[in-house]
């Protein structure tokens, strides 16, 4: 049994004109007792800039700038910059996000050394329209059915599916090297595939990608398996190194008849080939019950993008109903137990 704690609402939106529609989805980075929020922080017509606040211990804030971190300032991110993750690698941190240009939107890329100021890389997903990803992956193995379910969603829409790109979001680096490469999750809907390169950006090559979606099937590390994840997955912490392997807390949704519903989720991937699940838990970590985490902007969304660990306490932290930054809590033992539980036979 894992017992979550919710701690409760930590960030909510202010008077400051960026952040007055609300604060969602932060980046956690951890330094010691500090801990550090980049926090997508949203205005007026869905225009999203990053904020950043400081914790001292897992709850209490002691520093909240008044404003934005980051800002949009370039054509692919001209209608904001969303979702971010962050993780340290060697002396740089990654800061991993999506762009939104009002019709796009795609994983990018800024890189920092002191987590105050940031150098942009731009966009590193593929940037393609469904006519050319599905030329691509159906020239290989078989893939699921709903790698083209957005397709079809678009053009009952009357969307410019042949002329949109494919979305291509929940950028989530790992904080280490593997077998000498920068390794970073994303998510083609309706699963998680895992990216490989020395070099990022300069290796994403359209070259890569061509080669990368010709062979598709071998690159998806977890599809949708139960009940609470039945629509689609996504990335959601950076993954944390244990000694059973990735500790991966993921989001899962399925379609309820209020809507999406969207369930925090944990797993564990191979130390040395993330390619390989372990285990993933059978049921949701936690899910949205709160009225904090039920109403909001989006009903009924619980959405993890960074943790903190204070002994065996893992704090997770998480945007609720699209409208504010919560916190919850469990042990790390009592986790791993679980899902050492729950293994994947495959």
């Amino acid at each position: 049994m894992i017992n979550v704690k919710k701690e409760g609402v930590l960030l909510e939106k202010s008077a400051l004109g960026f952040e007055h529609v609300a604060v969602i989805n932060p980046a956690v980075w951890q330094s010691g007792d500090d801990v550090h929020l980049l926090y997508r922080a949203v205005r007026r017509g869905n225009f999203s800039t990053i904020g950043y606040c400081r914790l001292h211990g897992p709850l209490d804030v002691v520093q909240r700038d008044a404003v934005p971190l980051i800002i949009p300032q370039h054509p692919y991110e001209s209608q904001g910059m969303e979702d971010p993750r962050v993780v340290k690698i060697a002396d740089t941190y990654y800061l991993s996000y999506t762009a939104y240009d009002g019709i796009n939107a795609l994983g990018a890329l800024a890189v920092s050394n002191d987590l105050r100021n940031f150098e942009k890389k731009g966009i590193i997903v593929p940037q393609l329209c469904f006519k050319r990803f599905g030329e691509l992956v159906q020239s290989g193995l078989k893939i699921n059915e709903k790698y083209f379910r957005e397709y079809r969603e678009y053009i009952v829409r009357g969307l410019p599916a042949d002329t949109m790109n494919v979305w291509d979001k929940n950028i989530v680096f790992f904080p280490e090297r593997i077998d000498g490469n920068l390794a970073f999750l994303h998510r083609i809907r309706p699963g998680i595939q895992l990216v490989l390169a020395k070099d990022i950006p300069r290796d994403l090559t359209p070259e890569f990608w061509e080669q990368y979606l010709l062979h598709f099937s071998d690159q998806v590390v977890m599809e949708p398996l139960y009940p609470h994840e039945s629509s689609y997955i996504g990335g959601g912490c950076p993954p944390l190194l244990t000694d059973e392997g990735w500790l991966l807390i993921y989001h899962g949704v399925h379609d309820g008849p209020e809507g999406y519903v969207y369930h925090a989720c944990a797993a564990l991937l191979d130390r040395d080939n993330p390619r390989r699940e372990i285990a993933r838990l059978p049921h949701p970590l936690f899910s949205p019950e709160a009225e904090w985490e039920k109403n909001g902007y989006v009903k009924n969304v619980v959405f993890p993008t960074g943790t903190a660990v204070f002994g065996d306490r893992l704090y997770i932290y998480y945007g609720a109903a699209d409208s504010r930054v919560a916190v919850a809590s469990l042990s790390m033992k009592e986790l791993l137990g679980a899902l050492l539980k729950s293994k994947i036979n495959r």
